[in-house]
């Protein structure tokens, strides 16, 4: 029997969905990550409950499926897992019952052995990457024990929940002996890591005890939090070759009065301090950040004071989102006053500061040698990323082809142009 899983949303989600595919393979079923096929015996959607642009990803990726359900295709089930699920199982039933079954994001035991395959104690203890197989998404804690005001996380996750450093660890080895060269660390908020489990913050050791022991050439920090960020964990990077010198850490703002109301637990001057504290102890750090516009409240001065920030933090990397409200987050009753318009001239204006820096810190880097990944071959370039840039959310380094590149395998590549998001090189 084949099963299809499409997965929605984050590398988190992306972690759950193979986890889930290894108990599926491991009980004998031809299992997929192909969203273009419609050849399966049952579909398995996980799916996004974050922000209204995902939920509204979520339903038409249902509706596609059971459509090509009711056309006659060899399809039998579609089944619907995850963030929404957990958070509108109700409104979903009523709404989609050609939907053979719901499960949320605490419920794998139940889904797994719904197909009669074997729960094998622990969703870790399987796994089948979707990812190409030079890098993978290590996922350290599942929950939230934070309380932005904006975010639907906690109620749909839980709270925070770390796994063991020994268990963390493990599975790393596992990968990487599976030829895992770049292990990207995740959780809702890795920098929680270890307070639930052991009474203190350990991200650091974590870091430490990967970069020892794993293999990994590349390991990649993910969703870090700007208030008690651990000391430690930023040594580890500097002080680690294997650790990228990579952090990103979503700020959303910089103004003191959104980021109480966010519920942040920053000021502006500790957050400025605290990207102070980065460059100066991690050598050449690559900072990726994102940010919120249109939070209910915020003025034309307070945006002008997040465009000057932008203009000197000079990110490496940014993302920007409009606010979207959330039903039974704190934020949820001051409305939303900012319209989708302003919310849109917003990010653009975020963007247009942000892409001239892009270009200016791409260009510092013609000339120059770097270590580069190899991730695929595209048309006429080999496409791969320098450890300054995550898989699919950065910049590019654009190759042309010579015979010693592979995906999956490191390159010396000079840097012979740049663009605002790529790179153009050859190799060396």
């Amino acid at each position: 029997m084949k099963i299809n899983i499409i997965t929605l949303g984050c590398s988190k989600n992306t972690a759950d969905s193979e986890h889930l595919a290894g108990h599926l393979r491991k009980a004998g079923f031809e299992v997929h990550f192909d969203r273009s096929r419609n050849d399966c015996d049952i579909v398995i959607v996980n799916t996004c409950g974050f922000i209204g642009d995902a939920k509204e990803e979520s339903i038409n990726t249902l509706l596609e499926q059971i459509g090509i359900k009711e056309r006659g295709r060899k399809m039998r089930r579609v089944i619907a897992v995850g963030c929404l699920v957990e958070r509108y199982r109700d409104e979903l039933k009523a709404e989609l019952p050609e939907v053979d079954a719901f499960y949320g994001v605490h419920q794998w035991e139940e889904l797994v052995t719904s197909l009669k395959a074997e729960f094998r104690d622990r969703l870790e203890a399987e796994r089948m990457q979707s990812t190409p197989k030079h890098y993978a998404y290590l996922k350290i804690a599942e929950g939230c024990n934070r309380s932005c005001s904006y975010c639907a996380i906690p109620m749909i996750r839980g709270r925070h929940k770390s796994r063991p450093i020994e268990e963390i660890v493990a599975e790393a080895k596992r990968m990487v002996a599976d030829g895992v060269k770049e292990l990207i660390v995740i959780a809702q908020d890795t920098t929680y890591y270890g307070i639930d489990l052991y009474g203190e913050r350990r991200l650091g050791e974590l870091l430490n005890r990967l970069a020892a022991e794993s293999g990994a050439d590349w390991i990649r920090l993910h969703y870090t939090y700007p208030s008690s960020f651990p000391d430690d964990a930023i040594d580890a990077i500097a002080h680690n070759s294997n650790i990228c010198n990579y952090i990103d850490i979503p700020l959303q703002h910089i103004n003191s009065r959104l980021l109480r109301s966010m519920q942040r637990g920053v000021t502006r001057e500790e957050t400025l301090t605290l990207l102070r504290k980065f460059r100066e102890r991690i050598p050449d750090v690559a900072v990726r950040t994102t940010l919120i516009v249109g939070y209910p409240g915020e003025t034309e001065k307070e945006f002008e004071e997040l465009k000057e920030f932008v203009r000197t933090a000079r990110f490496s990397r940014m993302g920007v989102f409009a606010y979207s409200p959330e039903e039974g987050t704190p934020a949820y009753a001051l409305g939303d006053p900012v319209s989708d318009e302003e919310k849109q001239r917003r990010i653009d204006e975020l963007m247009d500061i942000q892409e001239q820096i892009s270009l200016e810190i791409n260009e510092q880097k013609i000339g120059k040698q770097f270590s580069v990944l190899i991730d695929r071959r595209e048309g006429e370039y080999f496409v791969g990323r320098t450890e300054y840039d995550s898989p699919e959310v950065d910049d590019e380094v654009l190759i042309l082809p010579h015979p010693s590149l592979h995906a999956g395998h490191f390159a010396n590549i000079l840097v012979t142009d740049a663009m605002e998001h790529d790179l153009l090189g050859q190799v060396q």
